[in-house]
């Protein structure tokens, strides 16, 4: 709903259906590849190496359901940033790799034991996946947003933006709430648990902290947005709002169940500045991105992971069940900044990682012509071009008749306007 609600009508069913698609295509890769490369039971540093489509008679498969979702989510960011002029089949090609190799790699890296979980004894810490889920998909993105070039007319001649707002705030705002009441599975969800199961454990109070910590985050981001904005553009705008309520969200995904009260609200507000500050870069650099996946994504992740390492306490630290860090506090707290080193190195490697197997892909499906669409297909959408019509078919009927409107003048057999030639902000 939200993709949905950020692009033009003319190319609604398009994202709709490779949202849907994240999901079946992801599925399967990561049902084949993927969950064995990330979690394989016969694995070293760098990558898992058995249990392929599940074959392990011991499998739990609880653990692969969870894990696919968050494989999902880094491809679906992705779609956001190429919307509107990007090939199917290119999108088809990125989904099944990012979501069979790329991500699968950085999780086996944090999460199933490979080398950067061990990093200085403490290992690097990401919860529920700032760095190994967020900056995947959001560097992906930008990638792909760089090389598939901005939509025909978002710049003119001059270089100044040209706006290209969404065809439904209320879907975009629809979106917002339903990814919010998502994250309660995303975050709290990482505990992997509800019920003790051991000496130490204590599930239930590490959900309920990631259940706060992420609530004032997303709203200490939704209300720094709505201050900046209106004290920079004079206007309560409510796609920005959104927007930071999203990078708020994403800032707290990495350190929510590890962190006090006090420090979500920090850690959203800055997440929401850091967003706002990297959509104007990227405009600045003439780069197009329709949902602003990668600074939600891929800059606040990279300030999610950078945080956990500045506001961790120790005594949280101990009772969840990811890191081996009792003992270690985040740098504001006197632990020395070894967390905090351990989570740049994993920044890096991430951004790394996934700029290095990413930008060849694209780059291939350019040099072959398989990446953009053609331009008049652009400007006609993708919807009828490519989905069998308009999503809305009251709007087509309105192009329609301004058509044969303009078809009639054009033979001079009738001056007047007509009630679609007033109609004219239709979106065609």
């Amino acid at each position: 709903m939200l993709t949905a609600g950020s692009v033009r009508t003319k190319n609604t069913k398009n994202v709709l259906l490779k949202n849907v698609l994240d999901a079946c295509v992801g599925l399967f890769a990561y049902y084949i590849f993927g969950y064995a490369f990330a979690y394989g039971p016969v694995s070293n540093d760098f990558l898992g190496h058995s249990n392929w489509a599940l074959s392990d008679t011991t499998q739990r498969f609880h653990v692969f359901f969870f894990q696919w979702t968050f494989a999902a989510t880094a491809a679906t960011i992705v779609s956001g940033s190429v919307a509107e002029r990007t090939s199917f089949y290119a999108y088809l090609g990125y989904a099944f790799f990012l979501s069979g190799f790329v991500y699968p790699i950085v999780s086996h890296w944090v999460w199933g034991g490979g080398w950067l979980s061990t990093l200085f004894t403490v290992g690097a810490l990401d919860f529920a996946g700032d760095a190994v889920v967020h900056m995947v998909g959001g560097f992906a993105g930008l990638a792909g947003a760089v090389i598939v070039g901005p939509r025909l007319g978002r710049f003119d001649a001059d270089g100044r933006v040209v706006p290209m707002p969404g065809h439904s705030a209320t879907l975009a705002t629809l979106g917002t709430f339903t990814l919010w009441f998502g994250w309660y599975g995303f975050n709290p969800g990482s505990a992997l648990g509800i019920a003790n199961t051991g000496p130490g454990s204590n599930l239930p109070a590490t959900a309920a902290r990631a259940a706060v910590t992420t609530t004032i985050a997303a709203t200490a981001g939704g209300i720094t947005t709505l201050i900046v904005i209106k004290l920079r553009d004079h206007i309560f705008d409510l796609i920005t709002v959104l927007n930071g309520i999203l990078a708020g969200l994403v800032a707290i995904t990495g350190s929510c169940p590890w962190v006090e009260p006090y420090a979500a609200v920090v850690i959203g507000a800055v997440g929401a500045c850091v967003y706002m500050g990297a959509a104007m870069l990227l405009l600045a650099l003439k780069i197009d991105d329709p949902l602003e996946a990668f600074p939600i994504h891929g800059a606040t992740g990279a300030w999610g992971a950078i945080a956990v390492g500045l506001f961790a306490r120790s005594e949280l630290l101990t009772i969840s069940t990811y890191g081996n860090s009792g003992g270690w506090e985040g740098l504001f707290y006197g632990g020395g900044g070894r967390i905090l080193a351990a989570n740049l190195i994993m920044i890096l490697a991430v951004m790394g990682w996934t700029l290095g197997l990413i930008v060849p892909l694209f780059l291939g499906l350019h040099a072959v012509g398989q990446l953009r669409i053609p331009r008049e297909m652009e400007l006609e959408g993708n919807d009828i071009s490519k989905h069998g019509g308009s999503a809305y078919p009251e709007d087509a009927r309105v192009a329609e008749q301004i058509l044969a409107q303009k078809t009639t003048d054009n033979l001079g057999m009738d001056e007047s306007p007509t009630r679609a030639d007033e109609a004219g902000a239709v979106d065609v």
